[in-house]
């Protein structure tokens, strides 16, 4: 028989057979046993690099607010809204016939300015970091400098010599073309083959170069990866491995905490925060989880939600095998239309600090995201794209589960499902979404 990491299927799944069910590509959620309190020297990770992270994006915002005039509304600080979704709730709990224990939310990562999606945070930041290097190490840049200078000419033409590679199913490439491009950088993005179209095409518009590849995901990053190393004056940036895009995305948690806390929401003992990331490879997702247990501690829970026929983490986390697994290895074929999490193999620099922190993960097949995307714009008048919305059935899990840190007595539950992306999808391609889900 076919031996995967060690173990045939059967012994795997004998071990645990929530893996059977994801054979088959049914729904499923699962809790994690090794789930709880992680210190810094587990991790290998740092608060301090996410508070490095949130002051190097305070630098680059007069920069970010001059060349990119929609953020200047917000003197240069990339964020999205967070905003209640009662009607989604309400029809949430009669759809499943549960309550869910506490209020739902909804992080518009997807109205994110620049890219639209969860990627302007990662993928930006790496973009900037690689920028900053560059323009201190040749001593036209102090950390002290308005760095507004940016858009002048010169350091245009500066940045012109540089090149940046990445691969991409499509949210990461347009938030690494966009920034990359406006800087002065040339760029090349690696699109596997489940990238939409609409993707391919606004990039090329905005100047990138665009390289399509008949592969998945994996595919692409290798290419990008293989080309990068042939140019020394290329920076790649690594999707599966990359430190700097994961401190990018764990400035959100402290982002969060304000925007709860000027909703008059305080999380703590009594009022828990559960929080739904979609996840593809797993740096956004993880880094966000990361800056959550920062921020929060003990009293936020962190769970995944993935793709049925792309499960990649989660079959990851359950082998403890990481990296070392594809869902291709257990009969599943990687194809679903949630683009961004259409992943065969999870990061496995991102699997080794999920370990413990994580509280869990579930996944959700295509039509339901469907369903979840038309009821979405009908009842709150947002709209996702498809990935966007495999964490919103997060919070019925949950109550489903019984899940203990959400029924204590005198609890009052905050729950937040993460939208990753949706804010620039053409209109008539996002019609073709909303009438494929009223089906």
């Amino acid at each position: 028989m076919k031996n995967i990491a060690g173990k045939t299927i059967d012994e795997w799944t004998g071990a645990h057979p929530v893996i059977g069910e994801m054979m088959k590509a049914e729904e499923v959620f699962w809790v994690n046993p090794a789930y709880g309190p992680v210190g810094e020297a587990e991790t290998g990770l740092s608060i301090d690099d996410m508070k490095d992270a949130e002051a190097r994006l305070r630098r680059f915002a007069p920069y970010i607010a001059k060349v990119f005039p929609e953020t200047e509304p917000a003197g240069g600080i990339i964020e999205s809204p967070l905003r209640l979704i009662p009607e989604m709730e309400k029809w949430l709990e009669r759809e499943a016939g549960v309550r869910i224990p506490g209020q739902l939310m909804l992080k518009c990562d997807s109205h994110l300015p620049i890219s639209g999606s969860v990627k302007a945070r990662g993928g930006i930041y790496e973009v900037l970091k690689h920028a900053e290097d560059l323009a201190l190490g040749h001593g036209l840049l102090n950390e002290s400098d308005d760095y507004s200078v940016l858009a002048e000419p010169r350091f245009l033409e500066f940045f012109s010599r540089y090149s940046i590679t990445v691969g991409s199913t499509g949210n990461l490439g347009l938030s690494i073309g966009i920034m990359s491009a406006k800087m002065g950088f040339r760029v090349t993005v690696h699109m596997s083959s489940d990238a939409k179209e609409w993707k391919k095409n606004m990039l090329r518009e905005k100047g990138v170069n665009v390289v399509e590849h008949p592969d998945d995901y994996s595919k692409a990053v290798e290419e990008g990866r293989r080309q990068s190393e042939a140019d020394p004056d290329d920076h790649f940036v690594d999707d599966e491995n990359s430190k700097t895009l994961f401190f990018g995305y764990s400035v959100a948690a402290m982002r969060l905490k304000k925007q709860l806390e000027e909703q008059g929401i305080e999380i703590g003992e009594e009022r828990p925060l559960f929080v739904y990331l979609p996840c593809g490879v797993g740096g956004g997702p993880g880094g966000i989880a990361f800056g959550l247990k920062q921020v929060f501690g003990d009293h936020v829970h962190c769970f995944f939600a993935e793709p049925t026929h792309a499960p990649c983490m989660l079959l990851g986390l359950v082998t403890g095998k990481h990296d070392k697994v594809s869902v291709q290895d257990f009969g599943l074929d990687n194809k679903t239309d949630a683009d961004g999490l259409a992943v065969g193999r999870p990061s496995g620099f991102v699997g080794n600090v999920m370990e413990r922190l994580l509280a869990g993960s579930f996944t959700v097949g295509d039509e339901r995201l469907y369903r979840l995307l038309a009821k979405m714009s009908e009842l709150e008048g947002i709209r996702l794209e498809p990935s966007a919305l495999a964490g919103v059935p997060g919070a019925v899990h949950v109550a489903e589960s019984g899940f203990e840190a959400a029924f204590r007595p005198g609890m009052h539950a905050v729950h937040i499902a993460w939208a990753t992306g949706g804010g620039m999808v053409p209109d008539d391609v996002m019609e073709s979404y909303i009438e494929r889900g009223r089906e």
